[in-house]
């Protein structure tokens, strides 16, 4: 490939970025010797702003900047693949405020995490938390959380803007057992990764160079509680990075109600894929389901940390996509070493069935006690 030819054709089409037509778009080299020739002819020659206006996505030989959107590269073709580079949300439902909270919400007793705690707390098990970022402040999480990295401001801590990732982070490992409530791996370590804004909104390329930091700072679970319509071969590619690198992917199914569909990443073979259920042991009305759903666990009226030091209830797949994390958490600290692969049959084959005359009868709900029991076997 003639990167000299592409750099410049890239120079000339970045300068006219803010055209009417123009969206944010993935690029991938497909060669390797490609893709770093480019990235030092782009160093070396590019401006200030040239250089600004494009993001590296190394784990995947790809680059993210405004195009045209009906640009095909196909002068390039068959050295460089073009996507749009979508713009994913997280996943819940409106939430009502609570002032306060102690002791052990019900979702975290139902999938009998309490029962385990003498057993394994997910001890020093480092988990990715994919999202708005976490409340460094908040007292039922200091324990429970390293650095992280906001890939919005790399120079400002990950901090939480919308509220959607400290309720996640609480319910996978608060740790206030005095003052305020416990999540199901008390003693494991999450690591923000900020790649959602205030509006809980985050473009796939950030996602993606979120799973890539995770990968590199040797994260074993990484939590993706968003999901999108639309498939992403860029996606798809940086997760089955991480499969292969022996880190489980945690996605939520999707909050549409739909039967035989679920959102991406979550459909995605490689990821561990959760859908919501009740206190009844029922499929949550809102849940996606079907046969691409990997197990079910509590997403229903779900308590956890909030801003400021606050509570709120929430429902969502996000919700039941902690739960599993969580629990995934406890499986390790118990069971180090244990791949990808290995954790999803775990999990699988331990599930409670769930109750109702349409409850799918080929997967069920989460169920740690059950989950333990499986992997000494």
């Amino acid at each position: 490939m003639d990167t000299t030819a592409f750099l410049h054709w890239l120079q000339d089409t970045v300068a006219a970025e803010d055209g009417p037509s123009a969206i944010r778009r993935i690029i991938r080299f497909q060669e390797p010797s490609d893709y770093s020739r480019f990235l030092r002819e782009w160093s070396d020659m590019s401006t200030p702003s040239q250089l600004k206006a494009v993001q590296q996505i190394q784990i995947i030989r790809a680059i993210s900047c405004r195009l045209p959107a009906k640009e095909t590269l196909s002068r390039f073709a068959g050295r460089v693949w073009i996507e749009n580079d979508f713009r994913i949300t997280v996943d819940a439902a409106p939430q009502k405020s609570l002032s306060a909270e102690k002791g052990i919400p019900w979702g975290i007793q139902h999938v009998k995490a309490p029962l385990a705690w003498s057993t394994t707390t997910g001890h020093r098990i480092k988990i990715g938390v994919i999202d708005t970022g976490v409340d460094f402040s908040h007292p039922d999480l200091r324990q429970s959380l390293s650095r992280g990295i906001n890939l919005i401001n790399r120079s400002m801590l990950p901090h939480d803007d919308n509220g959607h990732g400290t309720h996640i982070a609480g319910t996978i490992a608060a740790a206030n057992q005095v003052h305020g409530m416990i999540g199901i791996a008390p003693r494991a370590q999450i690591y923000p990764v900020k790649a959602f804004d205030h509006n809980g909104s985050a473009f796939v390329s950030d996602i993606i160079l979120g799973i890539d930091w995770c990968v590199r700072n040797k994260v074993q679970i990484i939590n993706m509680s968003f999901g999108m319509k639309m498939r992403s071969k860029a996606l798809l590619n940086s997760i089955t990075n991480a499969y292969n690198a022996g880190v489980i992917v945690v996605a939520s199914s999707g909050n549409d109600g739909k039967r035989r569909s679920v959102d991406y990443p979550a459909r995605y073979p490689q990821t561990v894929s959760v859908g919501a259920s009740t206190r009844l042991r029922r499929v949550a009305p809102f849940s996606n389901r079907g046969a691409y759903i990997d197990i079910y666990a509590p997403g229903d009226k779900i308590v956890s940390a909030w801003l400021r030091g606050k509570y709120h209830e929430m429902s969502g797949t996000s919700m039941a996509t902690s739960h599993v994390s969580g629990a995934i958490a406890l499986l390790l600290a118990y069971k180090p070493g244990l791949s990808p692969a290995d954790i999803k049959s775990i999990l699988k084959r331990s599930v409670q069935p769930l109750r109702g005359t349409k409850a799918p009868k080929l997967t069920g709900e989460l169920d740690i006690m059950r989950m333990l029991q499986a992997a000494d076997r």
